[in-house]
């Protein structure tokens, strides 16, 4: 018996896979297009270790034409929906169905105040034991560039963000939070920048007490829900306990209560889950943003997309690999031809070895640093991501989606062949941050594209192409830059990382 809430529709032999979903949205998304991938997928009998050759076929084809990637984006998210259904009482209902009938539970709202000073924070990170801002973080952003850890655009926002204090009082925003306690999110830092914050989470008291005291610190507003009814001024310690909703269980009622704030709002997607929980909270989260978009047009986006999947990157990014491949940097030639020949070829390979011509007269280079140890269920979420952000914004919704970089979460520390390659990454030129870091990052391009009226955010601003929204403002830690394929140095970076310390923050 499976919970009640969003799960995989059956598939033709009664199970739910998340496999079969899988199968079926990649090959919607390229079908008409690229023929021989769709006939390869139906084929494919392991999907676990070969699925960075259908998210190649995806990222290419799509790179390849500017409208051919919006229909291949419309054509994904589709079938994604098609693929889930929504079981409560026995009965199963389609996605889109249940979303426009939320059928049980009312959703209460609870909400406390800051208690820190009024005054708004300058904008500041938290950085290997100290804290940046002014002059020394205007050092740090132009190092990263220099060092090709962050592209041009994301030094470019930083930058604004740092010119522009004004943009940080967010009194006027109501900034809603899908997974508020996400371990790298920006939660921390927009509680300092007075914003009204609608806060989503589970049900879970400890996590519910950590969310209040970051909020109570600072000076922001926190909305919060809950299942149980709750007093106007109930004293946070009476709701607390009861405090949070289940994005997979209660998206249709979710979706009710953030349409009760009369208020534009700006939903952010940063829920996480392990395995196949997290594309299902993809699609939980998409639902809730897709039917909040159509009854409030004016709602903005926001997701944090990964630097360890599959990119079209621009020119200059993809020949900066390639000058760097060809130097065998930063290894050497012989160092790097060494190791290439003892391992027969599979370690170190080039990692960007052409550009794609698109219809629009420019080119581009494939960024494929996806890692196997995260698994097809990760980076088709993170497609999905990618897919509705290039969706909105055609439709004229402002939408920030930028590249957060590789960070040591507790969900990496946990998988004992990740922590110790991102441990050991900085044998190949690639830094590795601490969540503290990258949630003051990303709530800073958040703001820059909130305010900004010049950035690819707006719908306003004319794109060469859609998959360039995806890439302005990245930071990538050094990782699409780098000469090698990432999966294949990442078993040399994971030798050095087993013999490391974890670092400081």
């Amino acid at each position: 018996m499976h919970e009640e809430g969003l799960q995989f529709v059956p598939a033709p032999d009664g199970r739910r896979s998340s496999t079969h979903a899988n199968l079926a949205i990649c090959s919607a998304a390229l079908t008409g297009i690229d023929p021989a991938a769709v006939t390869a997928l139906r084929q494919e009998t392991n999907w676990r270790r070969r699925y960075p050759r259908y998210v190649r076929a995806l990222t290419e084809a799509a790179a390849a034409d500017p409208a051919q990637a919006l229909t291949m984006a419309t054509a994904g998210l589709t079938a994604a929906w098609q693929q889930v259904e929504w079981l409560r009482d026995g009965t199963a209902a389609p996605l889109a169905e249940a979303m426009r009938w939320p059928q049980r539970h009312a959703v209460y709202t609870a909400g406390l105040h800051g208690r820190g000073s009024h005054l708004i924070e300058p904008f500041s990170i938290p950085y290997r034991g100290q804290r940046l801002s002014g002059a020394a973080l205007h050092a740090q952003i132009a190092h990263w560039e220099a060092t090709g850890i962050i592209e041009p655009g994301c030094a470019r926002a930083l930058l604004r963000v740092l010119d522009h204090p004004e943009w940080l009082d967010l009194s006027d925003r109501t900034l809603v939070l899908l997974g508020a306690g996400s371990e790298a999110g920006p939660l921390a830092t927009l509680a300092r920048w007075r914003a009204n914050l609608i806060a989503v989470d589970v049900p879970d008291p400890a996590r519910w007490q950590r969310i209040a005291a970051v909020v109570r610190a600072g000076n922001a507003r926190l909305f919060a829900p809950s299942l149980q009814p709750v007093a106007p001024e109930a004293d946070p310690d009476e709701w607390l306990p009861v405090a949070g909703v289940d994005l997979l269980r209660h998206a249709p009622e979710i979706v009710t209560w953030l349409l009760s704030f009369e208020r534009p709002l700006d939903i952010a997607t940063l829920a996480y889950l392990d395995g196949e929980r997290h594309l299902r909270v993809a699609l939980a989260m998409d639902a809730i943003v897709a039917t909040v978009s159509a009854a409030r047009p004016d709602t903005t986006l926001m997701t944090m997309a990964t630097p360890t999947d599959m990119f079209a990157v621009n020119e200059e990014t993809a020949l900066a690999a390639m000058r760097n491949a060809a130097k065998a940097s930063p290894l050497g030639e012989r160092t790097a031809a060494i190791v290439r020949t003892l391992s027969g070829g599979r370690l170190l390979q080039p990692h960007v070895r052409e550009l794609i011509a698109s219809a629009n007269g420019k080119r581009y280079g494939i960024v494929d640093c996806l890692f196997l140890e995260q698994g097809p269920n990760y980076a088709l979420a993170k497609r999905l991501q990618q897919w509705r952000a290039i969706i909105a914004r055609a439709g004229g919704q402002r939408v920030s989606i930028n590249v957060a970089p590789a960070t040591m979460t507790q969900s990496v520390i946990k998988n004992p062949a990740l922590r110790a390659g991102y441990n050991g990454a900085s044998l190949f030129g690639v830094e590795i941050f601490a969540p503290e870091t990258t949630g003051a990052l990303m709530a800073a391009l958040w703001v820059h594209d909130l305010r900004c009226r010049d950035c690819a955010a707006n719908p306003d601003v004319p794109l060469d192409h859609p998959l360039e929204l995806l890439t302005a403002n990245a930071n990538h830690g050094g990782l699409w830059r780098n000469g090698f394929l990432p999966r294949t140095a990442l078993p040399l970076a994971a030798v050095i990382g087993f013999l490391r310390p974890l670092p400081r923050a």
